[in-house]
């Protein structure tokens, strides 16, 4: 079994991180796996769409890390894994996976 590391990028939004993270990823080829946080927001499916518009979603909160958290160690594990699918135009979590 390959040695499998994570490695994380943080910053602000518009930072870079995303053409870090593709610099990365054209170096090392199809060795590495990109996951974007913002497929772990938190769907706040109680709110109304106007509601949801208005949300910090810079905000911590926002994530729902644990699920992220979880699905790093399995892929680190060689484990498949169904990730969230987000829609940023009705802000909330879609259903498939």
């Amino acid at each position: 079994m390959k040695n499998v590391v994570a490695i994380g990028i943080a910053g602000g939004t518009g930072s870079g991180k995303t053409t870090l993270a593709n610099k990365i990823k054209e170096y090392f080829g199809n060795d590495v796996v990109s996951i974007c946080q913002d497929y772990y927001y938190k769907s706040f499916d109680t709110l109304s769409y106007e509601e949801r518009k208005l949300l910090n979603f810079d905000h911590p909160k926002s994530f729902d890390n644990s699920l992220m958290i979880e699905q790093i160690k399995a892929l680190k594990q060689s484990q498949k894994i169904g990730r969230p699918v987000y829609s940023f135009t009705e802000y909330k979590r879609l259903p498939e996976t």
